[in-house]
Parts: structure tokens; sequence; C-alpha cells
């Protein structure tokens, strides 16, 4: 087997790995790039036609947004686990209506079309395809959310309970539990690793999750208790549905003063896919739910802004919206309406990629431009990172634990980090930074 990088390599941002063997070739994900352009996989002609086959590992624009650009109207076959399935259509949707109107790479018939070559597989079952097998593991992301295990014989086989395999692809995983998911699989045994890195900086150490809660609520606190207006971006899919189930659970425990959370953007419709598909969530939340509590997916908290002026929403108040880079979507009319106000706050709860606006405000602008606009930022910005991603000392502990590994690639990371922490690991592994379009040998 070999692979071939077309991109995630030395960036965050569209994932998508050739695998190829002696009769098949496969993508590891089909992503693109958000930022101040949209960046696709430069993949040739002749690889396209050659494809067999397209293994998703989960709901992410930068692992799926390709797939309604180039594979429309191809013959491929789209493996992914059945939340992954559900939540793409809404995702791409999405991601339709956000596109330049002048510059529109693909149409709703196009997304129908990808969602009927979708082939469902339950985590934990093999798969033969030509002369590789292949299974999902839970990989504690999103819901859904996969890491990809891969053999060049008949069957991936499980031997004294541990999963082995030539090649294990994490996709994106965590390796902490979190209010919906569980955490990823542990226990393998692979001789190759294709693994995440996007906190794999010497500085990328969460807090615990106690310290992030409180900090969290906290903060929370003190904007509503001065009748303010706290404004939280979010990805569509993921980290929304968890900070949405923390509030709620947050207001109940009086942690926070009781108040309405406004959703907007495509979050409704993804909070009601994640609650049609709570068999794939951990046993304590399907408990909570069968046991007739209060139901977190539908709490009496999250309201929905009526109005195209927003004159219906009452301060104080929580808006959770997408884009969670400020890249497009409702969050843009919030930051008109309400940013120019230091009584509000913004919170960042996910990664803000280069060139985004997300990480213009991280970075301190003050000022930033949408479609010839300018729009001020003077309310209070803060980052706590809720984030699906494992942190530098949870990659090294999801390291160690795999039996018989010999070979790392280390990708969907910002260079200089993927190279310092490949140095870092050199020392027992065999270690690579990989570079586009290269081929390399398993």
């Amino acid at each position: 087997m070999k692979l071939v990088f077309y991109g995630g390599a030395k960036e965050v941002g569209r994932s998508c790995i050739l695998l190829q063997s002696e009769s098949s070739n496969l993508l590891l994900d089909a992503g693109v790039k958000l930022g101040k352009e949209l960046e696709l996989p430069s993949i040739p002609d002749d690889i396209l036609q050659k494809l067999d086959g397209i293994i998703i590992t989960h709901t992410h624009l930068d692992h799926v947004g390709l797939l309604p650009i180039k594979f429309s109207n191809s013959k491929v076959k789209i493996f992914a686990t059945k939340p992954t399935r559900d939540l793409l259509h809404v995702l791409l949707s999405d991601f339709h209506r956000l596109q330049n109107k002048e510059k529109k790479l693909f149409s709703s018939r196009d997304i129908d079309n990808v969602m009927k070559k979708i082939q469902v597989l339950e985590y934990n079952t093999d798969t033969q395809f030509k002369d590789i097998s292949f299974r999902f593991l839970e990989a504690g992301h999103i819901l859904g959310s996969a890491m990809v295990l891969i053999q060049p014989e008949k069957r991936v086989y499980v031997e004294d309970n541990v999963n082995r395999g030539k090649l294990l692809y994490t996709g994106d995983f965590n390796i902490s539990s979190s209010k919906i998911l569980n955490s990823c699989e542990r226990n393998l045994s692979v001789e190759n690793l294709v693994i995440e890195a996007t906190y794999s900086g010497k500085e990328d150490v969460f807090p615990s999750q106690k310290e992030l809660i409180n900090r969290f609520s906290e903060s929370i606190k003190s904007t509503l208790t001065k009748n303010g207006i706290v404004i939280i971006p979010a990805f569509a899919v993921g980290r929304a549905q968890e900070i949405l189930i923390l509030l709620h659970d947050l207001i109940k425990a009086k942690r926070i003063p009781e108040c309405n959370i406004y959703i907007d953007g495509m979050l409704k419709k993804a909070l009601r896919i994640y609650r049609q598909n709570v068999i794939y969530a951990k046993r304590e939340l399907q408990l909570r739910i069968l046991l007739n509590e209060e139901d977190p997916f539908k709490s009496k908290y999250f309201k929905v802004s009526r109005k195209k002026d927003k004159s219906d929403i009452q301060k104080p108040c929580i808006i959770v919206t997408t884009s969670g880079m400020i890249t497009g979507g409702p969050i843009i009319n919030y930051l008109k309406m309400f940013g120019g106000d230091e009584n509000n706050k913004l919170i960042f709860i996910g990664y803000q990629a280069e060139g985004t606006n997300g990480r213009k405000i991280l970075d301190g602008q003050k000022v930033i431009e949408f479609e010839n606009e300018q729009i001020e930022v003077k309310l209070h910005v803060e980052q706590h990172r809720f984030s699906g991603h494992s942190d530098r000392n949870g990659l090294l502990s999801f390291i160690k634990s795999i039996k018989g590994l010999k070979k790392i690639f280390l990708v969907h990371s910002e260079q200089e980090k993927a190279e310092e922490f490949a140095k870092a690991l050199s020392k027992k592994y065999e270690v690579v930074v990989p570079e586009l379009f290269l081929e390399y040998k398993l």
C-alpha cells in the first residue's frame, strides 16, 4: 500500500489522502479549506477517474466539502457512519447557501447525488473492499466520527480484544469523553499511523474539563448579570451541540442566570439529528433521556428569533450561531447588531484558522470586513477551547498506547507545530510530516 496526500499536509483543512493498493484506490476524506479564499485539494484528473471509493471520517467541511464539487457525477462509493450520513445533507446545504452567488461550485442536485452514493457502516464491523479490509472505530470528535483501521488482507481481525491493522487513520479524534460522546477507541495494534496533530504544539495543553467549565460559566455569568449578550460562534455540527447541552445544564444547576439561548443557522436541524441518533451517544446521555429526565436536546431555554431584525431577542441572553470562524452566516448580522456594545461578549469555543475573521478578532483586530462592509468589534472577546480534538498530552498518550507502531504521519496541523512535534517523536518512531503529492510506501 502507499499514500499520497492531496490536502491536510502542513495545514489545517482540506483533508484528502489517497490510499492505493494493488487493485484499489480509496480516498480517506475529501475536504476543503476555509479561509479568506476557499481552497480545494489538487487531485489530478487521472486519479479522480481511477477512484473506487471514499471513506469519510466525519461531517466537517474540511473532511467532506469536496464531495458535491467533484463527486456528484462519479460512480465512487462513499462509506460513512449513519450519523455522518444524516448530518452531511445539513452541512452541505449550509455550505451551498454560503457560497458566493456568482461562483457557485455545486448545486443542491449535486448534494442529492452525493447522498445517494453513501453506504452506511456501523462501528467495529469489517468491510471488504477489493484487496483491502477496513473498519470504523469510535473517534470521540463529533457524533458519528470514526477512525479507520485498514488491513491489506481479507479481514481486519480482533485477537485478545486488540484491534490490529496495517494502517490507522485517526481523522479528527479525542481521547476524552464529553457531554455527548465517548472517548476514542484505544488498545490498538498498528504499524502505520496517520494522525491529526491540530493541537500538537508545546503550548497546546488544555485545562481540565472542570477548570474549563468553571471559567466558561463565570465568564457568561459576569456578562448576563450586566444585562449583556453572550455570542458564541460555533460549527453547525459538533461543538454547538456540546455547548448547547452544557448551557442547559449550567442553567439547571444555577451556575449561570436563567435566560433564553437563541439558536441560529443550521444548529437547530443538526440538534434534531443528534437527538434522532442518540443511540450513538454515550450511555449516560441515553439513560438520562430514557429515565424520563428533562431531555436536554429539547430544552425550554432554546429559542429561535422569528423576526428578521431580531427585535424579539430579549436581553440578557446567549446566542449560539454559525459560522464558527465568522466566515459568513448569521454570526455576521449578530456582530453588526451587537458587536459595538462593550457590555456584550464574544466567546470562541473552537479552532480559528489563519485568514478567517475569527482569527483576526482573536488576534485583537477591532474592525473586520465582510462583503465590502466594515464591522466594528467593541464587545469583549474571549476564547474557551471546548475542543473536539486531543491536546498535545492526549496525542502523546494515544501514540504511546499503540502496540507495534513503527511509522507516524502527522497531518491536519500548522507546519511549525507538526515539525516540532515530529522532532519530539523521532527518538522512538519514524515520523513523517508529509509533502503534498509525494508517494509514501507503507
